[in-house]
This record gives C-alpha cells, structure tokens and sequence, in this order.
C-alpha cells in the first residue's frame, strides 16, 4: 500500500519493516489473524538491502517454523580458511536475501498491513504521525527502526562490502565459505587497523554472494579499495563474473558502555522498542536474526498487553539480554584492545579449532559455562598483560562519522 494514508486506527503500529518488524508482523499475523496491524517503512521494500545467515540450530522449531514460507538458501555445511589450516563444518547454515524476505511478507501479510514508502516523523505511546500529517493511532506502537549512535555504548566496527556476481561457467563451490582470513590482512583507509576476512555463498551453481568483512577500529568504509580487494580475490580464484547485485554495512561492535543510559536516551515513553534498536544483537558478531526470531514470537504470545506494559516488558527483556551477552562484550575487549590489528586472526583461528557445536552456541548467544571455559582456556593468541589492559579499557563511544559509507 503506497497512497496517501488517511487518520486511521489500528491495535499495533510497527515502525520499520526490516527484519524485526517484519517478523514481529509475520508472528502476530500467524498468532493472532483477527489482530489489527500496520507495518510502516519508509523505503520502497521491506528489509532493506540485506542478507541474513544462520546455522539450523540457532532456532528451534517454532523460530524455524516462523522462518519457513520464506525462499532461502540452504546448504548441508560450511568451511573456514586460515593462514594454518582449513576446516569443514557438517552443520546446516541458511542464507535469506531481503528482496525474498519483502515477498514472502508481501505474500503472509495483507494489503491493508504493509504500509511502504511512507515517513514517521513522529511516533509516540498513542500513535504515529506520518510525514504527510496524517496520524495513525495505535493501542500499541513498536519502534524497530534502525539502531541509533551512542555515546554510553563502546567498542569497535564491522564494515563489509558484498557483490553478488554471475559467473560465466560452473564455479564448484558446494559450501559456504564463512571465513576466509587467509588473505591479506588490510587495514581498510582510516580505519586504525582491523581483522580482515572474506565470505562466500554459493547461491547458485554459476551466482556467488563474496563479502568482504572487516573488524576495524573506526566506521570507515573506502568502497574503492575494498571493491579492489574483491576483485583482486575473484581474480586469485578465478571467479570474476557480472555484478547483479550488492551491499555495504557498518555495524557497531559492542564491548562495553552503560546499557541503562543507551535505553534512557532512546526511550519515547511507551513505546516499546525491538530489533537493533533495543540492544536486541549479538554484541561480538552483530548477529540479529535469532534474536529477531526469539523477540517476535515472545512479542505475538504476549501481543493483547497495553502498550505501555508492552514497552516496559521490552525494555527489561533487553536488560536481561545484555547481562547474559556479556562474556561476548569481553571477547570484543580483547580483540580490539588486546591484539595488533595485523594478529587479531589468530583469536579466530585458534577459535575455530574448537568443538562444532560450542561453536554455533557461541553464534547463536548461548555458550554455557563449559563453552566460556573451553574459549578462554589454553595458550592465549593474545598477549594476557594486553588483555588485562583491555579489559580495563573503556573503549571509544559508538558514534561513526557522517559520510563513512
């Protein structure tokens, strides 16, 4: 629905038709088809310009049943790359590209909920005024636009640049390859240094998604030279094709902060707030999806809550969610504050030696307590008096410059 909306009332508005309030629609409409709900994004498509991943055991039945009806790509398992070694990985993994994501809610939701091209410029515990003037009310309003900057949250980047190609002839790649850090550890320009890897998807037997992916100091992104280290990489395997297709990103990786401030400054009183927005992410990896899942299911069981309950409910869900994410804010400390940018590879090689499955629990935001041993057990790749430093460390606050990407 693109037309001029007139004033309207509806039980749930959800700001943000990416892939929180996409699922939070999709849950509430498969828990509660009589429900009343509007989903606005002020884009063209709902889910942006993004692709998610996730291994099979990230979700259980309920979060995989939630994900099924949509087109996905899914492969029986996975590789890594380092400077020592190879390793392949049996575990599902799964790949969804947003313009698949937009289908399929486009196909599940009605007409009357899918409200695009259409701008919030207000939004509070009643309703949301659009930029047109016209008001939607609402019992309910859920705020899952896109993270905002903020000085009480510290830590570091992860910057990529994607390219989905067609190759001329039959590439042969079978699996994907999630990290490949044998290459050239480049620090992309201005960034103070980094982790560099590659990721690649085989979509297809002649389309390949290749990311370039960078754990970096500051949110800077060069798109010349990182779109000539995917060239030079295509080069090197021989996989140069047509570009159909591509994205960049620049996520926060959180080490560190006060959480109770960050929700202060982003609280509007009685709205609740999902997705990125509300913490809901794996501090370390930037993950979302799983949480997404886990948070829309969790909203459409409680969905009749007045929206004030609703946002405070929220609110200490997220609380919870950053207490028991805090071994992976550790992990980040030391990777930013206690490796060289040119050695902090070896954290994820020594890493990726470990057990399959603490492996995806670590993904997925579940290490238990035997995980959390096992990983910081053993010959450290890091320098234990750095670590220490790190640790003490505050971090830099997580606010990127204008016009970094």
């Amino acid at each position: 629905m693109t037309g001029r909306a007139t004033d309207r009332r509806t039980e749930i508005a959800i700001v943000g038709g990416g892939l929180a309030g996409g699922l939070i629609a999709l849950a509430l409409r498969r828990h509660h088809p009589e429900m009343q709900v509007t989903l606005i994004e002020a884009g063209e498509a709902l889910g942006g310009n993004h692709r998610w991943s996730w291994f099979d055991n990230d979700l259980d039945a309920e979060g995989a049943e939630l994900l099924a009806g949509f087109r996905k790509t899914h492969w029986s398992g996975y590789s890594v790359r380092f400077p020592a070694y190879r390793r392949r990985f049996d575990t599902g993994y799964n790949s969804l590209a947003s313009p698949d994501f937009d289908a399929g809610l486009r196909r599940d939701l009605s007409q009357q909920t899918i409200h695009t091209k259409r701008r919030v410029e207000q939004l509070d515990a009643g309703g949301v005024t659009l930029d047109d003037g016209s008001r939607i009310s609402a019992r309910t309003v859920i705020d899952c636009r896109d993270a905002a900057p903020s000085t009480h949250l510290t830590g570091g980047w992860q910057v990529f640049m994607g390219r989905h190609i067609r190759t001329p002839r039959l590439h042969g790649i079978e699996r994907p390859i999630i990290m490949d850090a044998s290459v050239d550890q480049h620090a992309p320009h201005g960034t103070g240094g980094s982790y560099r890897f590659v990721y690649v998807l085989p979509l297809g037997a002649d389309e390949l998604f290749v990311e370039d992916t960078y754990y970096a100091d500051a949110a800077m992104l060069d798109r010349n030279a990182v779109s000539g280290r995917i060239d030079r990489y295509l080069d090197a395997h021989g996989l140069q094709g047509d570009i159909i297709g591509g994205e960049t990103g620049v996520l926060p990786v959180i080490t560190g902060g006060n959480f109770v401030r960050h929700q202060e400054d982003m609280r509007i009183e009685g709205v609740a707030l999902a997705g990125a927005r509300g913490g809901f992410v794996h501090p370390l990896t930037s993950y979302t999806l799983p949480f997404a899942v886990e948070t829309a299911l969790a909203i459409a069981k409680d969905a009749t809550l007045p929206g004030e309950q609703l946002a405070a409910w929220l609110e200490a869900r997220a609380r919870k969610h950053w207490a028991r994410t805090g071994f992976y804010r550790m992990l980040g400390s030391m990777l930013f504050g206690a490796a060289e940018p040119a050695e902090r590879y070896r954290i994820f090689q020594r890493f990726y030696r470990l057990n399959p499955g603490l492996i995806e629990r670590f993904y997925a935001g579940q290490s238990n307590l035997a995980d959390k041993a096992r990983i910081l057990t053993g010959k450290p790749p890091v320098s234990v008096f750095r670590a220490i430093g790190a640790l003490a460390g505050k971090g830099e606050p997580l606010v990127a410059e204008k016009g970094n990407s």
